[in-house]
Formats: C-alpha cells, structure tokens, sequence
C-alpha cells in the first residue's frame, strides 16, 4: 500500500521547512551526482573483477599519506603536482577516480577538479580511503597487502552487497 500526501513546507517542520524538489528537480540532481561520485563499494568491486575496470583510481593525498596505506593498483599524484604531472601519468582517454582521506577532507573534489580543467573524465570516491579501509577492503602499504574487518556502522556485517 502507497501512503500518499500532500507535502507542504512548515515552519515548524525543521525538515520541510524547506519543501522537496519537484520530482523532474529531484531526477535531474540525483542524476547528475551520480555522474560526478562513485561509492568505495562499487569501485571496490569493479576493481575486483576480472578485466579492465575502465577506470584508473588516482591517489591525491601527500608521498607521507600514500605510505600509510592506499587503494591497491591506484595512481599517487599529489593534488599540487597534477598541472604539471597528469599528463605523464594518466590517459586521457580512460576516467579518473580520485580519493583523499575521507568525508572530512576535500582533496579529492580538488584533485577532480584539476584534472576536469586538465580536459579529464572524473569522478569522486565518496568516503575516500578512510570508508575503503573502513569497508574492510584490502589496502597496500609498504609492509604488502593488509586488511582490517568491516566496521559494522559502515559495511554489512553478514552479506556481501548493502543492497543500496
């Protein structure tokens, strides 16, 4: 059974104080954030596949961040180094997706958008390296290959697929 009302912004309604999108609005926003993110679990397993993923996973964080641990396979260009170094590194042709830290830090999103100003296709992973290792993903440091369990706030602890 579909609820349905009619939804009217309240001012004593925190939360539709200001009313939703039109649908068409709603649609068109979600539509094109999914065009500029994509979420550690689905580049996680892209990666994990057999096959070229289509993409290429670009580290953006400092040489002393990257030591720490980083996605397996990616990229490490420094945000400040890309102008100079992106086209020695990276093809054109194939889409970026760049990662920082975590929600907390835009390096990311200022990685993409050198790159975008550079002429590349990209994408941001929300949730960065932090989500990565927090999902339980193996990671790389210099010591080899590592993992740590799936933090249940962050990942599904019995399945393999959210079903988001």
């Amino acid at each position: 059974m579909v609820m349905t009302s009619h939804i009217t912004a309240t001012a004593d309604n925190p939360v539709l104080r200001v009313a939703p999108a039109s649908p068409a609005a709603a649609a068109a926003h979600f539509g094109a954030s999914l065009a500029f993110h994509a979420d550690v679990s689905d580049v996680a397993s892209t990666l994990a596949a057999d096959g070229d993923p289509g993409f290429v996973v670009l580290d953006s964080r400092s040489t002393a961040s990257w030591g720490q641990g980083r996605v397996p396979g990616a990229v490490h260009l420094p945000t400040a180094l890309i102008p100079e170094r992106a086209a020695a590194l990276l093809d054109p042709a194939v889409p970026v997706i760049t990662y920082c830290w975590g929600p907390g830090c835009n390096g990311a999103t200022r990685a993409a958008l050198a790159l975008a100003q550079q002429g590349y296709r990209v994408k941001e992973m929300l949730g960065g390296f932090e989500y990565w290792v927090r999902e339980g993903f193996a990671f790389e440091t210099s010591r080899g290959i590592e993992r740590r369990g799936a933090d249940p706030l962050t990942a599904p602890g019995d399945a393999a697929d959210c079903g988001c």
